[in-house]
């Protein structure tokens, strides 16, 4: 029996992982569920899951909970705050952890549970993309287990050797991350400076929040994720390629010198690199359908478009600079996305904050989680002006 923390419970990643859990409870239980702003749905995952521990942002929501979860005889305590995710990420009772935490603030609850030597389930890209490094050194140094969970780092992980260690020493020649191209693919500039944010939101293939879902149509979460690659694979961003894959059925693939080519096939559910990493390095049951290849008929593959998805390119440019580059990139995205979620800037115009803010600052070498999270902070400031700036 493996008992889990689920950093981000209420989240479309922490939900289908609630629905793998429920179907091996014989293999899982729950230790603490955390969330942010649905309440309503939190409590009564408590009432199902009976954690020990739930956590929320602050002390108003906190006992806003606490009435909810008494009305159902619910036991499970509630605390509050960044400390408090600390807690339930790095206790003694703890097996694994699923970051899910979406942005920036799930980056110091994930840190705490890798310096605790436990087993990550890593949903939260972040974590790596603002202090990869750091990140990287503490896993070696704690021992923990490191496991990808978004879709496409999930399929590399299968597509590599067991004892892999590095690209060039493992016959690698190239990862090519698949992107489905989003809700806009081969759409022009011209066309998207007028969509509106739910037009964002409408993914093709995949249900996710409505941030992701954003970062998605414009590319930006595949930029984000091939930072990431950089940092679990030990590549630079010259030996990742994206490739656009409109149907999400071919998760990504490895390349090797000899001319293999190796892919990770499924339905678009994410609730298969979520069992994978549960399991691994065994498999089990995920409630997913069976991949039907008659029925899907055809796979199609596209290059990506940098001069219209111009988020991607920015990524990459960030990824190869280094140091802090990648935090403040993150963080003027999230400046960006939130403004473009709330009718304040177009959502051409995410692309344009972020390219501000990254010329706009001068880039750092962080040696520590204060200096990531003062990178962080700077490059918000400076995102939240401009786009101050662009509606006046």
């Amino acid at each position: 029996m493996q008992s889990i923390t689920l950093l981000g419970a209420t989240g479309s990643i922490g939900e289908s992982t609630l629905d793998v859990i429920a179907r091996h409870p014989d293999k899982y239980s729950v230790f603490a569920l955390t969330g942010h702003q649905q309440l309503e749905k939190l409590a009564l995952q408590c009432q199902r899951f009976q954690p020990q521990f739930t956590v929320v942002n602050d002390a108003k929501s906190a006992a806003q909970l606490q009435i909810m979860l008494a009305a159902n005889n619910t036991k499970t305590e509630v605390l509050y705050g960044t400390e408090a995710l600390c807690q339930v990420a790095s206790a003694a009772q703890v097996d694994g952890v699923m970051a899910a935490i979406v942005g920036a603030a799930g980056l110091v609850p994930t840190m705490a549970a890798v310096k605790a030597g436990k087993k990550i389930l890593l949903a939260n890209k972040e974590s790596l993309v603002m202090a990869g490094g750091l990140f990287m050194d503490a896993v070696k140094a704690s021992g923990s287990e490191l496991l990808p969970i978004d879709s496409e780092h999930n399929a590399i992980f299968q597509c590599l050797p067991a004892n892999y260690e590095q690209a060039e020493t493992n016959g690698i020649s190239k990862l090519l991350l698949s992107a489905s191209g989003g809700p806009f693919r081969g759409w022009s500039a011209e066309q998207m400076a007028v969509v509106t944010p739910d037009q964002a939101c409408a993914h093709p293939n995949w249900s996710m929040g409505r941030k992701i879902s954003v970062d998605s149509a414009s590319l930006m979460n595949k930029g984000l994720e091939l930072i990431e690659a950089c940092w679990l694979f030990a590549v630079t961003p010259s030996q990742i390629e994206v490739v656009v894959h409109p149907q999400s059925v071919i998760h990504s693939l490895v390349q090797y010198v000899d001319g293999s080519v190796l892919a990770q096939l499924g339905n678009p559910d994410m609730r298969t690199p979520i069992a994978y990493g549960l399991a691994w390095p065994d498999r089990m049951d995920a409630g997913v359908a069976e991949l039907d290849l008659f029925d899907i008929a055809r796979l199609d593959f596209e290059r990506a478009d940098l001069v219209n998805f111009p988020c991607l390119q920015l990524a990459s440019d960030a990824a190869a600079a280094g140091g802090d580059a990648p935090a403040i990139l993150n963080a003027a995205n999230e400046i960006a996305v939130q403004a473009f979620l709330d009718g304040r800037i177009g959502f051409t115009q995410i692309a344009e904050v972020v390219d501000n803010t990254l010329s706009g600052l001068e880039l750092g070498e962080p040696d520590s989680l204060d200096a990531v999270q003062e990178s962080d902070k700077k490059a918000r400031s400076h995102s939240a002006a401009y786009i101050t700036g662009i509606e006046s």
